[in-house]
């Protein structure tokens, strides 16, 4: 099995990063740093992720989180900000988030150790919807609305098209679902910056078809076998 491969369904890394984490060193086989990508593992190599021995397990685990704000996403913080896996407390296997949600932003994430399913749900050529639903300072006229709707600049990138709903409109704050598919860091915030409405709080409440629901925050659940082979099918 190719080595980033193994890495991957060992639910470390994406392929990709796999790769980026060989081709740097961090990688050992047998004992060994290996920088090859190519290298092929065979029965009986160890494999070793910045110290770690990794095996390939054949059991999936596929859980959606709803991740409460001040929760960090990665798997360790080095400021010592709680982490989104001390919520996930009877499970054994080591699982990754696939994509990020910021600090200040709660809602729906996605965790498992399958490395492939990781990988293609966070491709950029997967366009897979996400909705949020923020509340952001001011009015938003039609023209601004229009605006976030075929795309704005973020800073030196431009986002693709997205949809965008008023749900509730007062006098200083406006309630807003927005779709989009991209995941550029802190994309959501920026877009409403662009137009000039500041997020005061933002949830994903959706990715592709499957829906936060009524989970309650800081609690999850695992995905149903429907909704495992809808993400593998997307």
């Amino acid at each position: 099995m190719r080595l980033n491969k193994y890495i991957a369904k060992a639910g470390i890394a994406s392929r990709r990063k796999a790769d980026e984490l060989t081709i740097n060193g961090n990688v050992k086989i047998n004992g060994i740093v290996s920088k090859e990508p190519g290298y092929d593992v065979v029965e009986g190599d160890v494999v070793e992720v910045n110290g770690n021995v990794v095996k390939v397990s054949n059991k999936f685990v596929y859980i959606l989180l709803n991740k409460p704000k001040g929760y960090i996403t990665s798997v360790n913080d080095e400021k010592g900000r709680p982490i989104v896996m001390d919520l996930v407390t009877d499970i054994d296997e080591r699982l990754y988030s696939i994509g990020r949600l910021d600090y200040n932003t709660s809602g729906m994430l996605l965790m498992t150790n399958d490395g492939d399913l990781a990988y293609k749900l966070t491709h950029p050529k997967h366009h897979i919807y996400k909705t949020y639903r923020a509340k952001v300072t001011g009015y938003l006229s039609n023209e601004k609305i229009n605006k976030l709707r075929k795309g704005v600049d973020i800073g030196g990138f431009i986002t693709s098209k997205a949809n965008v709903k008023v749900i509730k409109q007062a006098e200083h704050s406006a309630i807003v679902e927005i779709q989009i598919y991209e995941g550029k860091n802190r994309q959501v915030r920026k877009m409403f910056s662009a137009v000039g409405n500041k997020v005061i709080e933002l949830q994903r409440i959706a990715i592709g078809d499957l829906k936060l629901g009524h989970l309650k925050e800081g609690h999850y659940r695992k995905l149903t076998q429907k909704e495992i082979e809808y993400l593998k099918n997307c």
